[in-house]
């Protein structure tokens, strides 16, 4: 096959584009240039669109020995992903702009622009496994767990699926580090990226004041009181509990935690640990990695954080909206997050959380 690496720079992705090398097929390596002004990004190795990162891959496609280019995709990421971001937030939601950024850019803008220059897919070094059976082609969780990336892919279509090629997926980090050495990779021992690649400070908080403002709102418990004041409601999340400076305290001295952001008011309502229990998860815009999910209730799993627990559930879709109903109450989810549906190892699909129920 003809397939495009993405190679982001880091150790992943040149040593996925070397095993597509190996497989046989003809590979070109692509780096994503997402910023417009790449200074203006984290420098050093702790973000994945950096100059430094730029050149990396370009040195690693060398070593592989495929051909190398650079393709612009600072407009598409901002529209795509960092409008997205802010906007969410303004809307008192919690995004994650990893899963944008998979959706809009790696696997919708790259897979359309390599089908259009006759390519077949688009090579990644993210840690997921593809299998072809009776449901067609399908994603799965990766075999090392703690590196799996399947929950951050799960907005992709059954579409993207068919044209996406992981060939991480059945083996752990520390040894892919040791094949990276073995194959002569400069990158074989660079650290992991970290935090979001467009907050050059890594402080998402001063990055969303400068670009939102600080508008002064209230701080309330829910009878509506007013106990503090805040300098930016988007800077907080459900089922925050630190960096609040409440001037009211609890008769018991028990802390409070954030259970609701107002944005209409501007307003941000805190309570007891015990009000951030839900039961039930509602999810808008799904997307399916399989066969379709029906108004049946399915037993299974759901994970709503990139590397945290997936939960016992039974899900359903009603024609608008994907519904999982815990086994268990979960504390503190805000609305922005996916949710993400798992038949054992199998990818169902996703959704954007728009409603929680306790």
């Amino acid at each position: 096959m003809k397939l495009i690496a993405a190679m982001s720079g880091g150790v992943d992705s040149a040593v996925a584009a070397a095993r597509a090398v190996d497989a046989g097929h003809e590979v070109i390596g692509v780096h994503l240039a997402l910023a417009s002004n790449p200074q203006k990004y984290r420098s050093g190795a702790r973000g994945c669109c950096t100059i430094e990162d730029s050149h990396d891959a370009r040195r690693a496609a060398d070593v592989v020995g495929i051909p190398f280019y650079i393709w612009d995709m600072a407009e598409e990421f901002h529209q795509g992903v960092v409008e997205n971001f802010l906007s969410e937030y303004a809307s008192g939601r919690t995004p994650n702009p990893c899963l944008r950024c998979n959706e809009k850019i790696k696997f919708a803008a790259v897979l359309d622009r390599a089908r259009a220059m006759g390519f077949d897919g688009v090579v990644t070094g993210h840690y997921a496994i593809t299998r072809d059976g009776s449901m067609g082609k399908t994603l799965h969780r990766a075999i090392d767990n703690s590196k799996d990336q399947s929950y951050v892919l799960a907005v992709l279509t059954v579409e993207q699926i068919a044209g996406a090629i992981f060939p991480l997926g059945d083996t752990e980090k520390v040894d892919i580090r040791k094949e990276a050495a073995e194959r002569g990779l400069y990158v074989a021992n660079k650290p992991d990226s970290h935090d979001i690649c467009f907050v050059p400070s890594g402080d998402n908080a001063s990055w969303l004041h400068d670009r939102l403002g600080s508008e002064v709102g209230p701080i309330v418990d829910q009878s509506g009181k007013k106990i503090g004041e805040h300098k930016g409601a988007y800077t907080y999340t459900i089922g925050q509990r630190k960096g609040l400076g409440l001037s009211v305290p609890t008769d018991d001295g028990s802390p409070r935690f954030v259970l609701k952001i107002e944005p209409k008011t501007n307003t941000v309502v805190v309570g007891a640990r015990e009000e951030l229990a839900i039961t039930k998860m509602f999810g808008e815009n799904p997307v399916w990695c399989g066969p379709a999910v029906t108004e049946k209730p399915t037993q299974g799993f759901v994970q709503i954080r990139a590397h945290g627990q997936a939960l016992p559930c039974t899900y359903s879709y009603d024609g608008s909206q994907l519904i999982a109903t815990l086994e268990n109450p979960l504390l503190g989810l805000a609305t922005g997050q996916a949710m993400v549906i798992y038949d054992g190892d199998r990818v169902v699909g996703s959704a954007t959380v728009s409603e929680t129920v306790a």
